[in-house]
Formats: C-alpha cells, structure tokens, sequence
C-alpha cells in the first residue's frame, strides 16, 4: 500500500500526550517534539502561517510523521530529551547542547556524597532520575539534608588519610550539618545506614521515615517544642505529596528491549521499545501480514529477530507479554507487576494506537481491505454462517398505542443505504403491541423481498429482548426463511444480545466494531422510525375543519392558515379577501361553505 500523505497521517494522530518525529523523503530525522495533545500540536504547524524561516522550511520538508505515546506531559519532556541527545535532528537547537535534565547522585566512595548533576559517569555511583526540574531535586535534596548529617565536601576519606590526621573539621561541622567523619568522629557503619535511609526516600519508599518524623514530631510536642514539631510536620507533608517514579524513566531498568503485541483476523502489529541506561532510545511498530493461522507468539518471535537485526540491538533481556522463544542466550522476563509491567503496557499502548491508526488509514485509502476487516470480524464475534454484507434492521415507535409506526434501515458493507430505508404503518395491530406490530413488518418486509425474487440480508436485527425477537423469528417461520436469514436482537439496557432459543445473551466488548455497528443500525432505525411518527402525527394535528370542504387541497389550506393564521379568520374572511390569497374559484368555494354554516 502507497505510504498515507501527510494530511491522512495528521488526520489519524492520537489526541494524547507523546512526542512526535518529523521525516524527510530520504528517511531522515528532521525534528523530535513533545506535546499534550498530539493532534493538535502536529496540525498547527501545516495550518499556521509561520513567520520563522527554520519552521517554513522545516514543514516544507517533511514527508512522514512518526509518534510515540505516553501517559503524561512529564514523560513526554523526558522522552523528547532522550531522542534529541540519541539521534541529534537537524531541526532541533534547544536541547542539542550537553545541558540535559538533573539527576540525583550518590557517589561511590568511602563516606558518599550526594548530589544534584546533569553528567551520568559510569563510575560506579549511583543516578536517580532524571527529575523535570532543579526545583523538585532540591526540595528532595533539602528533605535528606534536613534529617541526615552528611559531608559536602570532596575530600579523599580513606582510613589511612583520617588516621594520619590530614584533615580537619570545618564550618558545617560546627553549624551541626556533618558529624566529622574526616576526623573520624563518625563511623562508616553508621554513616551507611543513613546512605541506605536516603536510597530508600530517592526510590519513593518514605515508610520508614515518614515513621521516624512522626516519632520525632509526638517527641517535641511532649517536650513542648512545638517549632521544632512544626518544622518536623512540614517534612511530613512534603515527603506525602512528593512522588518520585517516572513511567518512562527508571535507572534499574537498563539496556533492555520491550517487545509487545496485538493481533486481528488478518495482520499482528509488534511495538519495539529500545531501553538505554533507563530511558527509551527508540520506538518503532511493525505490522505483519498473517499467512495462515499464525499465534502472536510465532509472530512476535518473527517480530524480534526481524527488529533486533534491523536495528543492532546486543541487549541481552526482553521483556514481552507473553514467553518467547529467540534463542542467543537472551533472557525473556514477563513482568507481573512493577516498573517493568508498566514499560510493557506502554509498548502494548503504542501497538494498540498503532492499530487504530492503520484502520483510520485503510478506510481512507484501502476501503475494500477495511471491508474485508470489518466483515470478518462481525462473522467472527456475532458466531454468524457468512459474512453480513447485507443487513436489516427494524425498530417500532408509537405513543401509548396512538399512530403506530415501525422502521427499516438497511446496512451494505457497514454502512447506511439510506435509498432501502423503508417506513411502516402498522395495519393489523390494535393499540401498543410491539410484539405484534414486530411480527407484522417483519412478515410484511420479507414476503415482498420474496415476491420480488429481491436479495435476502444475511442478518436481521430487531430493536428489542427476547419478545421482539420471538416474533420477528415467528415471521421468518410462517415464510419458511428460519435458517436461511440469521436473526438477532439487541436489549438497550446493557446492549445485551439475544439469539433464538438461547437465553443467555451475549456480551460484546465495548468498543467492539461489530457492536459499534449494531449500535449504530439500531439508533439509525430508531431515529428514522422517530422520525416518520412525528410526521405522522403533525399530519394529523394540522387536519382542520377546512380538509373536509369539497374541492379545497392540503396545498390550499396550507396558503390560507399560513396568510389568516387560524381557522376562524378565515370563516370571517370576505370573498375578495379570500380570493386575493387562492384566487376566485377556491375562494368562492370557502366562502360558500363558510356562508351555508351561518344560514
């Protein structure tokens, strides 16, 4: 299929947040951004008139579009940052530069600092992040220092320097901030404990300080030390509110591929997440042709040898929904729960977008194949003989009894075929009988078909339970088309549907197609059937004493109540008043009526 033109590719974003990449004709990463809203950010820059030559440009060299969903703003910033620094876009000047996003250290070394940075070295020492902002890393960093006693400085603090004396405490140990472990005043047991504590609060585990916070803030109220109560509350209600997890980000989870995959009748569609020291690197989904009755586990062992040779990934863990089988020694992880479930859900979320945006694109440009989906997957969930090319359905509409009225819309390939929509009056049925009055359009709809030798549908529809199915089927039998014509029916409350002689309905998922479908026949011929009742009942409404005069038409009445606005006008009306509206010969006939009624 010829690649989708821009306009389509614009069309079928999604509207959530993520982060886009622009293309040019060769292939070539133009530019990486991040947005709220896909959809809406992408469509501004070809439906503005931009004053930036770069940005003119940039949009008159674009020739695809690629994205990448994710849950929240935060993790879109994030994951803009770690494509920019990966594959460095032409288009991109802001975050070219070494500046990247603070991460919090804890070095390794014998008594460890910690610290703010923007530079990861592969020292040995541990790196939590990246946060979005300084701020949130020194609120963090402020907390920690705030409870624990730890050293600023550099200094090398073997045992071997402390013994020899070569250091001295300074201010910080004075103003109580550091307990002179250059001195050998502290312990490094001691002081490890306190690194440990801190790891825990970075990972987000407060548990055991929010306990020790509270013990000291019940300690100073005792004493009646309640500023210092005061100040313990407050780190209380920072360490509750602070939330230190990133989805897309987490340094555990390093140089790691993340394979997922979602399937129909005909094609599998494989999302491939790239993980470097935590961060996602690259994404790229892939759809696969079915050949025969492939499982999604052949398929995406296909996938991942396809996609990991294509791009040269060495990584030696994958983490898939479900267990594979790709040989190299490679280790497959199936997370259950944690950081790493939540990596595959979001692949699994990429695939699903992926899949919906091929659907948009195959209507748009394939609709034969968006046809053949389509009916394939209704055969498939409604159990049905064939494809339901061809289907019916009915619907009743009448108010307490009065006017009682029943519809038929008709579906080809999915779609209305509003030139087969056929009213009905019901003829047989006295008062408010849906039942009956469904039995009667069924029966009536389908000896016509028959005796006009007329295509049959492959599915019926009935707006109703098990009564309104029971009679449509009735009418089927005294036609001898039971078996011949599959027959439904859909309960409105849970969009429960019935088929005969099995009373227990199925459920279709939600956001099912094939009961996208139904919903839509049933409401189509609800509001058709709605529709002609209302007529209907005007027509009666406006019957007035003026359509039982003699040779005076609905087109004359009309003329005459739309100009004297009410009947008894036009009874005063005088014979040139009349005839100046519907001229002599109507004329002369109203006011003759009118004039014999006064004698």
């Amino acid at each position: 299929m010829q690649k989708a033109s821009l306009e389509i590719q614009v069309k079928i974003l999604p509207t959530g947040p993520g982060v886009y990449q622009y293309y040019d004709k060769d292939d070539k990463l133009l530019y990486v951004g991040k947005a709220k809203n896909l959809k809406k950010r992408v469509t501004s820059y070809f439906t503005k008139n931009h004053d930036n030559y770069k940005t003119k440009v940039l949009v008159k060299k674009i020739n695809s579009i690629r994205h990448i969903v994710v849950e929240t703003e935060t993790d879109a910033l994030l994951l803009e940052n770690n494509l920019i620094k990966k594959h460095q876009p032409r288009f991109n000047v802001m975050l070219k530069d070494d500046k990247t996003y603070p991460w919090i250290c804890i070095k390794k070394e014998r008594f460890p600092r910690i610290f703010p940075t923007r530079n990861l070295i592969k020292d040995g020492s541990e790196y939590f992040g990246p946060y979005t902002n300084f701020k949130t890393v020194n609120t963090l960093l402020d907390l920690i220092k705030g409870l624990y006693q730890l050293r600023t400085c550099n200094y090398d603090l073997s045992q071997e320097k402390i013994d020899s004396g070569k250091y001295k405490v300074c201010l910080e140990y004075h103003l109580g901030n550091c307990k002179g472990g250059c001195e050998g005043l502290q312990e490094e047991q001691e002081y490890r404990q306190n690194i440990e504590a801190i790891r825990q609060i970075v990972k987000g585990n407060f548990k055991d300080s929010l306990n020790r916070f509270r013990k000291q803030m019940s300690d100073y109220a005792e004493k009646m030390e309640f500023e210092d109560a005061q100040r313990i509350k407050e780190k209380i209600e920072v360490l509750e509110k602070y939330q230190a997890k990133s989805t897309v980000v987490n340094p555990k989870i390093s140089n790691v591929d993340v394979f997922s995959i979602i399937s129909d009748e005909s094609y599998g569609y494989v999302n491939f997440l790239q993980l470097s020291y935590g961060a996602i690197i690259r994404s790229h989904t892939t759809e696969i042709k079915k050949k025969l009755e492939e499982t999604d586990k052949e398929l995406l062992e296909l996938a991942i040898i396809e996609l990991r040779q294509r791009f040269g990934s060495m990584s030696k863990e994958i983490f898939a929904p479900i267990n594979v089988d790709v040989g190299e020694n490679i280790k497959i992880t199936v997370p259950q729960l944690g950081d790493k479930k939540k990596i595959v859900d979001l692949s699994l979320r990429n695939a699903k977008y992926y899949r919906q945006e091929r659907f948009k694109q195959i209507k748009i440009i394939d609709p034969d194949r968006h046809i053949k989906r389509l009916m394939a997957q209704m055969k498939k969930d409604l159990r049905l003989p064939e494809e339901p090319r061809h289907i019916e359905c009915f619907d009743n509409s009448n108010i307490q009894g009065t006017n009682p009225v029943a519809a038929c819309v008709v579906f080809k390939n999915g779609k209305p075929s509003k030139k087969e929509y056929r009213k009905f009056n019901i003829k047989t049925v006295e008062g408010a009988n849906d039942f009956a009055s469904m039995e009667e359009v069924v029966y009536r709809r389908y000896k016509r078909l028959l005796d006009e030798e007329q295509p049959l549908p492959q599915l019926v529809i009935v707006d109703g339970g098990k009564g309104q199915l029971s009679s449509g089927l009735k009418a089927l039998d005294d036609l001898n088309l039971r078996g011949k014509i599959t027959i439904i029916g859909i309960a409105k409350r849970l969009e429960e549907i019935y088929y005969p002689g099995d009373s227990i309905p199925l459920y279709l998922d939600k956001k099912s197609e094939s009961l996208k479908i139904i919903q839509h026949l049933r409401n189509e011929a609800h509001r058709f059937g709605i529709t002609f009742h209302r007529q209907k009942r005007s027509k009666e409404a406006l019957n007035t004493e003026l359509d039982t005069i003699p040779g005076i038409g609905e087109k004359t009445v009309v003329e005459l109540l739309k100009h004297f606005r009410s009947v008894k006008r036009i009874s005063e009306a005088t014979k040139k008043e009349l005839s100046e509206v519907v001229g002599d010969s109507r004329a002369t006939k109203v006011y003759n009526y009118y004039l014999t009624k006064k004698e």
